[in-house]
């Protein structure tokens, strides 16, 4: 059994937990960033990297919230001031929420969608990294009760976590998981093809690892006797994985567009096999 002690406030109603969510969220734009500016091709400004940031993060917190509200929505029925500023959010509401945020913006500002994507794919596994070490600390998020030698119990008085028994460390099993989910998509880089392909991959593998950990995972059921997240899922699994069968090929990756020298996110007229890939390449986005 392994005690953690970590005080997880850091001072007043400042808890560790939201420092590790806001660096998290720092690392994934830094992230996109970084691999925009140093892309030869420039397929994508750096300014319209961080006007996506823009939408997305609001979009992915506000999701993330709404989607925890549901999933607890017995408890938020009876204390609805508590729905706007209270605590709890949820991965699959970041997910999804920053993601239909940047689509949004890709359709107003007229950026490839896919290609960012692809690179938005393992910064969004760092992101998750920092943010479970924050639910580690916190105390949230934890498993079933167990008696394994790695199990953890909680003994600060401040945590959320279950100060009378030993739990299954889900978190860092969820930190094991997105590692080698890493390597993964690290090595699957410039080897499939359409865009877009990659961040579908990432979806999927963190699919089916959400409908596994949710039975050894502490949690309500919301439906068929599953966790929300595992529900989320299974809908995300029956998206992605008929667009993988279809549209995902194997070889070396798309030759990259010239931006005109106008505008960063404008592209040159293509010819009719560009244009054809391009086209796969957009019908790839959920």
């Amino acid at each position: 059994m392994i005690e953690i002690g970590v005080n997880p406030v850091v001072f007043g109603n400042v808890r560790w937990y939201g420092v590790l969510v806001a660096l998290a969220i720092a690392a994934l734009v830094l992230w996109v960033t970084w691999h925009v500016k140093n892309d030869k091709h420039q397929r994508v400004s750096v300014d319209t990297v961080l006007i996506a940031a823009i939408v997305g993060i609001p979009s992915g917190v506000i999701v993330s919230r709404l989607i925890h509200v549901i999933d607890l929505w017995d408890y938020y029925f009876r204390n609805p001031g508590e729905i706007i500023g209270g605590e709890g959010l949820t991965i699959w509401g970041a997910i999804i929420g920053a993601t239909l945020g940047i689509w949004v913006t890709s359709k107003i500002t007229k950026f490839n969608f896919n290609y960012l994507s692809d690179i938005l794919a393992p910064g969004l596994i760092i992101a998750q990294v920092i943010g479970r070490i924050g639910c580690i600390i916190n105390g949230c998020c934890y498993g079933e009760a167990c008696s394994l030698p790695w199990a953890i119990i909680y003994t600060h008085p401040e945590t959320f976590g279950p100060m009378t028994v030993a739990v299954h460390p889900t978190q860092v099993y969820e930190i094991i998981f997105l590692a080698v989910s890493f390597g993964i998509i690290m090595f699957l880089r410039g080897r499939i093809k359409p865009e877009g392909s990659l961040f579908m991959i990432y979806i999927g593998l963190y699919s089916i690892w959400r409908i596994s950990l949710g039975f050894m995972r502490e949690g309500t059921d919301f439906a068929l006797g599953l966790h929300q997240a595992q529900i989320i899922g299974i809908i995300t699994l029956l998206i992605v994985i008929p667009l993988l069968v279809k549209n995902t090929r194997w070889g070396k990756p798309d030759e990259p567009v010239m931006i005109s020298d106008n505008s960063q996110d404008e592209v040159p007229p293509e010819s009719p096999a560009t244009a054809e890939e391009r086209d796969d390449a957009d019908n790839n986005v959920a």
